[in-house]
């Protein structure tokens, strides 16, 4: 058995033995929603210590842990805290819980993160609906063997993030007058922010928002067939584009501001989302 498939199973067994419950919808909580479940109806917790093999964020403010519960009338299973490629981890690892989450029962993945603002006329609050993604400063989650049990050798990526979620997104936004930007995101590596020179190269590549996650979670789940949205809250400017240097206080204290705006947001869309599968 090819052993990222096997840690992956074994991980899945550990679910099964502690969790009973099947999520609709998976929510990865980023900056500025990391205490998102204080707003859910919570059915029950698991730290991702507690999974055999997993592995656990070491990022401050990300928390650790999946939880399981209902955003309205809608099963969902967040991550409260992600695992990052500069962490150190396998890309393989990276992914891991978006893979299980998906073993776990869920049919849509909902990516949210803060990320830097490449588009001029983006500011420090907004949120932008994410349209499409450059991964390639990263390594694809799928390079290797493939793994047949999860997806097809050569995945299309015509629309990794579905178009009837984005419309989903844009109406819902638009009901609750939130205005949501909606551009590309380029994921790199991280930790450290990007230069002058990198933000300029990332805007003539044609992203909108740079940051150090999302991409490559949303290979690995358009790889396992998943329905993709994402948003992004534009915690800072890249570099250059204004003259304050760029910090991770700055970042959580921009995520942190807006996150009632954020929480208002994302509840509404899981539920007009969970009304579209029903």
């Amino acid at each position: 058995m090819n052993p990222i498939y096997e840690k992956l199973m074994k991980c899945y067994e550990c679910f099964q033995q502690k969790i009973h419950f099947t999520p609709q919808v998976a929510l990865i909580l980023g900056s500025g929603l990391g205490d998102y479940a204080r707003d859910i109806q919570v059915e029950a917790e698991l730290d991702y210590r507690d999974i055999d093999g997993f592995p656990v964020s070491t990022v401050p403010g990300h928390q650790g842990k999946y939880i399981f519960g209902y955003v309205g009338n809608v099963p969902v299973v967040c991550m409260q805290g992600r695992v990052h490629y500069y962490e150190g981890y396998e890309i393989s690892d990276v992914v891991l819980p978006i893979r299980l989450m998906k073993l776990m029962g869920a049919q849509v993945l909902f990516l949210t993160n803060a990320s830097g603002g490449l588009n001029t006329n983006f500011h420090a609050g907004d949120f932008m609906m994410i349209t499409d993604q450059i991964a390639n400063f990263v390594p694809s989650p799928l390079i290797g063997p493939n793994i047949e049990e999860l997806g097809v050798r050569f995945p299309d990526m015509s629309h990794i993030y579905d178009q009837a979620l984005q419309q989903i997104l844009r109406n819902t936004a638009r009901q609750l007058a939130i205005p949501l930007q909606e551009g590309v995101y380029i994921q790199l590596t991280g930790p450290n922010y990007e230069s002058p020179a990198e933000v300029r190269m990332c805007q003539r590549l044609g992203g909108d928002a740079v940051g150090m996650s999302t991409a490559c979670e949303a290979i690995a789940a358009n790889h396992m067939g998943m329905q993709i949205c994402g948003i992004s809250c534009i915690s800072n400017m890249g570099c250059g584009i204004t003259d304050k240097p760029l910090t991770h206080q700055e970042v959580q204290e921009t995520a942190d501001r807006v996150a009632p705006l954020f929480k208002k947001l994302v509840t509404q869309c899981i539920i007009n989302i969970g009304d579209s599968l029903d």
